[in-house]
């Protein structure tokens, strides 16, 4: 039996997008808290790795630098979201949607990393978890984003 695609070109340009019922639900749920995240608060410590520091070393051109294009990156971040948000049923993808799918899902990818400490050097063991305890829900979720995100990345790199 062959893996599970999530994704998959249907060879006219478009793909399909073959997610069960509780991924759809996850998306759904979680397209939402971010979107209020970003529109409520750009500067929540959350989003770090979101908008990462391009000046380091000179704190002065990195405040000037997030003034020119911090509004931007967070208006395309939220039309991704909303188009995301709108397709959470949907079973067939354009090129445009697939990349605001793959953008939306390492954007969450990122803020719940940033959640949940989560370094390189990690690894997945659902043996360890154990029991359902909220941690454990959001790391399996970040664990199934990373696997999503996957297969959408190379889906879009195959049409190339």
């Amino acid at each position: 039996m062959a893996p599970r695609r999530p994704v998959s070109p249907n060879g006219d340009g478009t793909y399909s997008l073959n997610l069960r019922e509780e991924e759809r639900a996850l998306i759904a749920a979680i397209v939402p808290d971010l979107r209020a995240l970003l529109a409520d608060d750009p500067g929540d410590e959350m989003l770090t790795r979101l908008f990462p520091t391009a000046r380091p070393d000179d704190p002065e051109a990195e405040a000037e630098f997030r003034e020119l294009v911090r509004d931007e990156l967070v208006s395309k971040r939220l039309d991704r979201l909303d188009m995301v948000g709108g397709l959470a049923e949907a079973t067939d993808l354009t090129q445009e949607q697939l990349a605001a799918w793959m953008g939306a899902v390492n954007d969450i990818r990122l803020v719940l990393g940033t959640r949940l400490e989560v370094s390189e050097e990690d690894e997945v063991d659902f043996d360890e978890e154990g029991e359902d305890t909220p941690e454990s829900v959001a790391r399996s979720a970040y664990w199934y984003l990373g696997w999503l995100l996957e297969h959408l990345v190379e889906v879009s790199a195959s049409e190339l």
